[in-house]
């Protein structure tokens, strides 16, 4: 058993893992702003402490860490739009990188020498090649893909110099919601694909648009990994694990190996709720790649992951049964 902090642990993803701790018998304390984040999963993670603070606030995380006996921290906490960082990166190198390094010197001064951070594959850039693995050249083409390798390099030479060993796990498009049917995703605004294929199905919006039917893939949209949440969440366990039993400081890369196109998403959406969605093609967006697939093997190999909910139709009902369930999101917005 562990005292882990989660910073950002009322997000989408950092809520879905604390479950999973919570389920493993971990003392788990999320570590929130909410700017980002709804202190209503609370109630869903009633054993977990709830300290609504910013990373950038030495005192506070220095306090939390110190008070909770914290002897491992997953970071979750991050600006994480890639349209947004390049109209303002002030604000993702603010958030990503400054208030980023704040957190990791409050580690290194208690002493924590266990640190998992959830990275990206946007410090790939533009890929040259699929499936995508760890030997990838990283050569980001936003300052959100920057400031996560930026915060990857940090914890690279902060083991270097101070032995806190690290994790980076980078992974593509996260999906689906909490089986249980109690946590999901709810974002302002939602830019995810799936959540606005739902939304589209259900009414909340009158279409779905598909930038670009021309690309060279085999329906002409273009193709992504989708990741169910809760086996994004099931890696960081691992990856803790690894520290706890002495693994070295390393990175994985986290898919499926599969690749969905967005035509794909639109009609699986329609068959697992029954409902019409009014689709509309649409030029393409600068800076999307045609195809981006991760390659998974070095963590499958290393640490025996192996996604659970990896089918389409599963990721998608399940966010499906979540929005259903909560018409209005956590409600708190």
């Amino acid at each position: 058993m562990s005292n882990i902090l989660v910073t950002g642990g009322a997000g989408y993803i950092g809520s879905h893992t604390s479950k999973l701790l919570l389920a493993e018998k971990h003392n788990v304390v999320i570590y929130d702003s909410l700017v980002n984040g709804h202190e209503a999963v609370m109630q869903y993670l009633p054993r977990a402490r709830f300290v609504k603070g910013d990373t950038g606030d030495s005192e506070l995380l220095s306090a939390t860490l110190k008070s909770n006996h914290i002897d491992s921290v997953i970071h979750f906490a991050a600006d994480a739009s890639v349209p947004e960082s390049v109209i303002n990166p002030q604000k993702y190198y603010g958030n990503n990188i400054g208030n980023g390094l704040t957190l990791l010197n409050a580690v290194k001064d208690a002493g924590i020498k266990r640190f998992i951070f959830s990275s990206t594959a946007a410090t790939f850039g533009e890929p040259q090649y699929v499936p995508i693995d760890e030997k990838h050249p990283q050569v980001p083409t936003n300052p959100y893909g920057e400031t996560k390798l930026s915060y990857e390099h940090l914890l690279h030479w902060y083991d270097v110099a101070y032995g806190i060993k690290s994790v980076w796990l980078r992974y593509f498009c996260a999906a689906g919601a909490d089986p249980d049917g109690e946590l999901g995703e709810d974002h302002i605004p939602e830019t995810h694909m799936i959540p606005l294929s739902i939304f589209a199905a259900l009414g909340k919006r009158a279409d779905i648009k598909m930038f670009g039917t021309d690309y060279p893939t085999p329906d002409g949209t273009g193709v992504r990994d989708y990741i169910h949440v809760t086996d994004l969440g099931s890696a960081h366990i691992l990856a803790l694990n690894a520290l706890k039993a002495g693994a070295e400081t390393t990175s994985y890369n986290l898919g499926n190996g599969k690749g969905y196109s967005v035509r794909e998403v639109i009609e699986t959406t329609r068959r697992v709720t029954g409902l019409k969605i009014n689709a509309i093609e649409a030029p393409r967006r600068p800076g999307d790649p045609a195809t981006l697939v991760a390659g998974s093997k070095k963590i499958t190999d290393e640490l025996g992951w192996k996604p659970q909910y990896g089918d389409l139709d599963t990721m998608i009902g399940t966010a499906y049964k979540w929005y259903a369930g909560h018409p209005d999101g956590y409600g708190d917005r």
